[in-house]
């Protein structure tokens, strides 16, 4: 995970904004629909709808196939059907029906008819067959029970003939819907405007019959009915809920219905009718289809409800279709404007700003991992989001899906490309840079810590590693080139793997030396522990390398290793042409002075005293003397590490503890107890042998009275 900083933030913010503003533009509305869409199919899959649709207040009145192929229906023009839908209407007007709509249209009467017969026109041989059927609309209209259906259009309206609308005294509603740019019905339209006058369309008429109110206009300007101010997400509509999946309207057979009447089963319309709002329509195969919002999910031609005279057709069960019999729709949204459970959708701002919020929060996570990553989280995240829009759903309240899900899926390839172009473009070079003498796991961590290394230098806290090989120069010569190569070619390929795995980085190589430092180019705070800890496994590796490698047989190699602690300038340094990422300052020197300060106490590690304090109680230590190097004024206590805590061995122990009481001694001017001390363990000790005679020689000749315990190194 890469570290996100100030400018990725921006960034991401800006990049959520512009992915935001893309998905909710108004050439893309249409994915308002689609989240619609697929909140309608989740619900119904994972929730579905648990009401008994016995308990619907809208039942339709099909007029369908079956009604089609049976008698005396069959092989009928629909013309001739009025006085048998008459006869029908009136028996469930007395069955107690609140109100009826029609879904269907009789635009002419067989009355009207022209065509010739004998000596005159059809419709003039006809005349007086639609009187039972008008006397029937004009019954049922007279009780405030029956609404016409009309298609308003400025090029091809559609109106019931003018007889019909005499019998309701011009009580027509439009059946126009709202269709959206995908040609899809989610939402009906409350009303149209009609010789400058608001007029109810049919849902909203046939609800207000149903309830008593009259739909007026609310302080914040929504449509209200009963007190229910009716939610318009796009003005003066509704938006449908498909709560049942159209299986939650009862569906009755016109030509049932009609058998009942010859049964005389006055009864059964009162069990089926009885406070029902009614709508009358077409529920065919192929004509009057709407798509709507269940179109994902398959919506059904209602629930059939209970038979009265014929039995139930055979025939396959009904299934789902990506489209419905358009009467469906108007039943839908009188009962949700009854029930009022309308759709309450977000308006654009909100839409906006939730869009915006979830980009956002996918672009930060694009910005901090792998592209794999960031793909991952957002599937995850669109799961969460989108189980809670289907809980909100359930309730009628629909948040945007499409839009976040679509828009953050934008940020992610658009962060992919900020970061490709903008915020890695150093973090490649510096890959490129480190990549032929940086350990890899290093590189990873100086990219992750966010703090690179300033091009052309910076001051850092850094642990300088110095290490040579004792005598290499004789033993050199005893080789022949070939030898020579293979033996440094694994000594220094165990060293360097050695301090890389430590975290060190290896500035340079100068013949059998190593020249390594920890703390950059990664900023790492443990950079004097782990120093130390490679320094001692250099150490025990070049023990194994002597006794187990050929190349290494009979040449009993040793190397000698300085660390020091301290700030150091760091960076790429050199001409303009050409420079090495390297190191410099008198940290650096004091390392290398310590590397050679080994020789003259005998020990293969020396750390300076800042070096030792860095580490805390990490490693077991011993206080070797003060010293004071070529070229630097000022003494420095150096240390040799000799284990883990707790790792030492007892003759470690024993030897460090007798050379701290000897060195205690020599610095209390009491050199001749000083060198018995250090001669106790001078036979195994290189450093307590030097020890022991520097005491001998300043017992026999004492030194001035402004002696100080300081070792001035002459050499390097």
């Amino acid at each position: 995970m890469r570290r996100i900083g100030g400018r990725d933030i921006v960034a991401a913010i800006l990049i959520a904004l512009l992915a935001g503003a893309i998905f909710t533009s108004p050439p893309l509305q249409i994915l308002q629909g689609l989240s619609l869409d697929i909140l309608t199919a989740l619900r119904g899959k994972f929730i579905g709808d648990r009401r008994d649709p016995a308990n619907s207040p809208v039942v339709v009145v099909a007029i369908d196939n079956e009604t089609y192929e049976t008698a005396p229906f069959k092989g009928s023009p629909t013309q001739t059907w009025t006085r048998e839908i008459g006869r029908v209407l009136g028996s469930i007007t007395e069955g107690g029906a609140r109100v009826i709509g029609f879904d269907v249209i009789f635009k002419n009467s067989i009355e009207q008819s022209e065509i010739p017969f004998g000596d005159t026109a059809l419709g003039g041989r006809m005349k007086g067959f639609d009187r039972d059927y008008l006397l029937a609309l004009r019954q049922i209209s007279d009780s405030g029970k029956l609404v016409l259906g009309e298609i308003l259009s400025n090029d091809h309206p559609e109106v019931p003939y003018r007889a019909q609308q005499v019998a309701v005294r011009n009580t027509v509603r439009a059946l126009n819907v709202h269709t959206d740019q995908d040609d899809v019905i989610r939402r009906m339209p409350l009303s149209f405007a009609i010789e400058g006058r608001p007029v109810p369309a049919m849902a909203v008429e046939l609800a207000a019959r149903a309830t008593g109110a009259k739909p007026e206009i609310a302080p914040s300007g929504a449509t209200a009915l009963s007190g229910y101010a009716i939610p318009s997400a796009v003005p003066n509509t509704m938006t449908l809920n498909f709560r049942g999946l159209g299986g939650d309207i009862p569906t009755f057979s016109f030509v049932d219905l009609r058998a009942c009447i010859e049964k005389g089963d006055r009864d059964f319309f009162r069990r089926a009718f009885d406070g029902k709002v009614v709508l009358l329509g077409t529920v065919l195969n192929f004509e009057d289809r709407k798509l709507t919002s269940m179109r994902l999910s398959g919506g059904r031609d209602g629930t059939p409800a209970a038979r009265c005279a014929l039995p139930a057709p055979a025939s396959t069960p009904q299934k789902s279709r990506s489209d419905v019999a358009g009467v469906f729709v108007h039943a839908t949204a009188v009962r949700n404007l009854m029930e009022h459970d309308t759709v309450t959708e977000l308006g654009f701002p909100m839409r906006a700003v939730v869009t915006i919020a979830f980009a956002a929060i996918i672009a930060c996570a694009a910005c901090a991992l792998a592209p794999g990553g960031a793909v991952i989280v957002w599937f995850v995240l669109t799961a969460v989001y989108a189980a809670i829009a289907v809980a909100a759903f359930v309730h009628a309240r629909a948040l945007p899906l499409t839009e976040p899900a679509l828009a953050s899926l934008a940020a992610i390839a658009m962060m992919i490309g900020y970061r490709f172009v903008l915020a890695e473009r150093d973090e490649r070079f510096l890959r490129k840079s480190f990549a032929l003498y940086l350990a890899p796991e290093v590189i990873e961590t100086m990219v992750a810590s966010g703090k690179m290394p300033a091009l052309g230098g910076e001051m850092r806290n850094v642990t300088m590693f110095f290490s040579d090989l004792s005598g290499f120069s004789s033993i050199a010569e005893t080789m022949t080139p070939g030898e020579l190569v293979t033996l440094m070619n694994e000594y220094l390929s165990a060293m360097t793997d050695i301090i890389e795995s430590h975290g060190g980085y290896v500035d340079k190589y100068i013949g059998d030396s190593i020249v390594a430092m920890f703390g950059a180019p990664a900023d790492d705070p443990a950079h004097a522990t782990k120093a130390v800890r490679a320094a001692l496994k250099c150490h025990e590796k070049l023990a194994e390398l002597n006794a187990d490698h050929p190349a290494f047989a009979g040449h009993g190699l040793s190397h000698r290793i300085g660390l020091n602690s301290g700030e150091a300038v760091v960076g790429n340094i050199g001409s303009r042409r050409r420079f090495n990422y390297t190191v410099m300052s008198d940290t650096v020197n004091v390392a290398s002075r310590l590397e050679g300060a080994n020789k003259y106490y005998g020990t293969a590690i020396m750390a300076s005293e800042t070096t030792m304090a860095q580490t805390g109680d990490a490693f077991a230590w011993r206080e070797l003397d003060a010293i004071r190097v070529l070229g630097r004024g000022e003494a420095i206590k150096v240390f040799e590490p000799l284990a883990e805590t707790g790792a030492e061995s007892g003759q470690q122990a024993k030897v460090a503890a007798a050379y701290a009481d000897g060195l205690a001694c020599w610095r209390a001017r009491d050199f001749a107890k000083a060198a018995d001390v250090f001669r106790q363990m001078a036979a195994v000790d290189p450093a307590s042998a030097l020890f022991a005679k520097r005491a001998s020689a300043l017992a026999a000749h004492p030194p001035a009275p402004d002696w100080t315990p300081v070792n001035t190194l002459e050499g390097k």
